[in-house]
């Protein structure tokens, strides 16, 4: 028998099964999203969208439900810009600032552990089960970022003082919509977007173990994505992939 594969991110072994993030430009599809998963028997999703269109969206799927007349269970989450939402005790997503014609943001998701303090490094056992049992908070939450996703933006995300982690989670999935000379860095930002250069520019930003460009113009052919991200310099060479269906 086949079985179905999940649809989702994984982190390091930590499966996020069924988690969408969306933004303006994405939401118009979450209907679909979820009335796929739902004809084929998978869980309801949990979406992560902007708190200003979560409204918008909500209505989006009563209107779709009226037309399909499907259930779409889902569970429909708003963040704010710096607002967190835990998917699990240990895996949290949170949303951060970037820079598109409309109001828009990205989102990181970290891994969360709990670490004993360092006062307490070295205690026996005993000792710390007493001061644990006796109310004592002996751990502190230690976060790392894992995967961030950027949406529609220009490359004034990189330069936010806010927007760190972003560049230093392990995997950076970020739009680069030009990626040849035909059109200019000031054509992509008059028009939100990312040009290719400006990752070359920018490549001492940039710590993450690997980042994966999203969003290509439609007026390109797979060949010229492919031979662009070939000809990427040190330390880009060998870093960034592109994802050339879906996007």
């Amino acid at each position: 028998m086949e079985t179905k594969k999940k649809r989702g991110l994984e982190i390091e072994g930590y499966p996020i099964e069924g988690l969408s993030i969306a933004g303006h430009e994405t939401s118009g599809g979450l209907p679909a999203y979820v009335r796929t998963r739902g004809l084929e028997k998978m869980s309801p999703p949990t979406i992560v969208v902007p708190t200003v269109i979560k409204e918008s969206v909500e209505k989006l799927f009563e209107d779709f439900r009226d037309i399909d007349r499907s259930e779409l269970n889902h569970t429909l989450i708003g963040l704010d810009i710096g607002e967190e939402f835990f998917l699990k005790k240990d895996l949290k997503v949170k949303a951060f600032k970037t820079y598109h014609r409309i109001p828009s943001q990205g989102y990181i998701v970290y891994k969360v552990k709990q670490k004993l303090k360092p006062e307490y490094v070295g205690l026996p056992g005993d000792e710390i089960k007493k001061l644990k049992f006796s109310g004592v908070e002996i751990t502190s939450m230690v976060t790392s970022p894992e995967v961030a996703f950027t949406g529609d933006t220009t490359s004034e995300f990189i330069f936010d003082k806010d927007n760190g982690d972003v560049l230093k989670a392990k995997i950076l999935i970020m739009e680069s919509t030009y990626v040849e000379n035909t059109k200019t860095v000031e054509h992509a930002k008059e028009y939100g977007h990312i040009h290719l250069s400006e990752i070359v520019s920018y490549a001492s930003k940039f710590e993450n173990k690997a980042i994966l460009l999203i969003h290509f113009s439609a007026r390109y052919k797979l060949d010229v994505i492919e031979e662009a991200i070939s000809a990427l310099p040190p330390p880009l060479a060998g870093l960034v992939f592109a994802l050339k269906e879906g996007f």
